[in-house]
């Protein structure tokens, strides 16, 4: 039986960071991937998909994309600069090596970890399989309804759908930007949209994550109350525009509030959709408000943007909103749900998951000893699964276990 030091699960960005600093420990590992090296990336994302920051900031330090610093690069750049930064840093990665079971020794420190490729046994087991594990999509429709549904995960293109309109479901970045390109392809798209944030792309000339870095929101540890579930409205298509939903309604898609129920064909809809929209305009100008205070504070020289304070006029579809949509009656062929991802560990057999299936864990270090995550969403501040943020979470967690080897390898002088 191969044994290692530690083993991660997952060869995309948070598994090839915890690779470049567990090397840097000197700590011998392997790194097991069921598919190629960033994945999902590669083959769970639509074909025009490109990152949500530019390339300047979303990225590790010690290599650039080969892109310009501004842009936004596409998937398949994304995939290619995590296989390519494998490579550089040696990363003992194996492809197409399916992890079944994991679970800790009952009798000694350490994990067996069952693969399709047989048995290996480690001190230490880090699972970096990150937030985007298994498609979430709420029972409302059943899956005998007369129209076909699919998980933004299964979306490629507009060619690629049955005719007729699309139901888009989900006002998070996956879902803005999937109803704006069916829309710019002459598909009829309604567009069911929950509580969200909605940043500027950019501001004063600098990109929201320039703002979100210098007023330290990148950092906060928690999310403020009641916002948990609240989604990002943000994109990097067409170079990068601020999302606004008003304006795809002018461009002719129908905005709707949250989808709550479904009976006979006919979809539900809360009268929620002005409250949306309301709150995440005061999100967007809540951040202007803060990144005006920061120039006056520090005085730095950035151009004033008044513009970018204008909120459009209610459409129509939000003056008098849409309550309830029967999806035969609008040519409705498609839903599109772009409602998020679960977690999803039925490989793990170790008591470290709450009743939610959520992992337990301080700053990505479980309560069972030599059991690591790292990837998680505000794993230690709002940055951690984003890939500049998963990189220095990786770290803090490769310096714990070069901690516990540390005092593995203690032995008492002699008296």
């Amino acid at each position: 039986m191969e044994k290692f030091d530690a083993v991660v699960i997952g060869a995309g960005q948070a598994g090839v960071a915890t690779s470049e600093h567990l090397r840097a420990q000197g700590i011998e590992h392997v790194v097991l991937e069921r598919g190629r090296i960033a994945e999902r990336w590669r083959s769970e994302r639509w074909d025009s998909l490109v990152a949500n920051g530019p390339a300047w900031h979303d990225r590790f330090p010690g290599m650039a994309f080969n892109c310009g610093s501004d842009s936004f690069p596409d998937k398949e750049s994304v995939a290619r600069y995590f296989e390519e930064y494998a490579q550089m840093i040696d990363a003992p990665v194996r492809t197409g090596v399916t992890v079944e079971h994991a679970r800790p020794h009952a009798d000694r420190p350490g994990f067996l970890i069952e693969t399709s490729q047989g048995p290996i046994e480690a001190r230490h087991l880090v699972s970096a399989t990150g937030p985007f594990q298994k498609p979430a999509i709420p029972p409302i429709i059943p899956e005998t309804a007369d129209v076909k549904q699919m998980h933004s995960t299964a979306y490629r293109n507009p060619d690629a759908l049955p005719d007729g309109a699309v139901l888009v479901i989900g006002g998070g970045s996956s879902g803005s930007q999937i109803a704006a390109e069916l829309q710019e392809a002459g598909r009829k798209v309604f567009f069911s949209i929950g509580p969200h944030d909605r940043p500027p792309r950019r501001y004063r000339g600098r990109d929201n994550v320039w703002w979100l870095g210098v007023l330290g929101i990148w950092n906060l540890d928690t999310p403020a109350p009641g916002t948990e579930h609240v989604t990002i409205a943000v994109s990097g298509a067409h170079g990068g525009k601020t999302v606004d939903f008003r304006r795809l309604a002018d461009r002719g898609i129908t905005l709707l509030g949250m989808s709550s129920g479904y009976a006979d064909g006919t979809l539900q809809i809360a009268d929620d959709l002005k409250t949306n929209l309301d709150a995440g305009d005061a999100n967007m100008l809540g951040l202007l408000e803060a990144a005006d205070a920061y120039v006056a504070r520090t005085g730095i020289d950035l151009p004033e943007e008044p513009e970018a304070w204008v909120i459009p006029n209610d459409p129509e579809c939000v003056i008098n909103p849409i309550r309830s949509l029967n999806l035969a009656d609008h040519g409705i062929g498609t839903i599109i749900w772009a409602t998020g991802f679960k977690f999803d560990y039925g490989w793990l057999e170790a008591d470290t998951l709450d009743d939610r299936g959520r992992p337990i864990h301080q700053r990505g270090v479980s309560p069972v000893p030599g059991l690591y995550f790292v990837g998680l969403p505000w794993q230690s501040r709002r940055g951690s699964s984003f890939i500049w943020g998963v990189w220095h979470d990786a770290k803090f967690i490769a310096d714990q276990i070069a901690i516990q080897e540390n005092y593995f390898a203690y032995r008492p002088a002699s008296s």
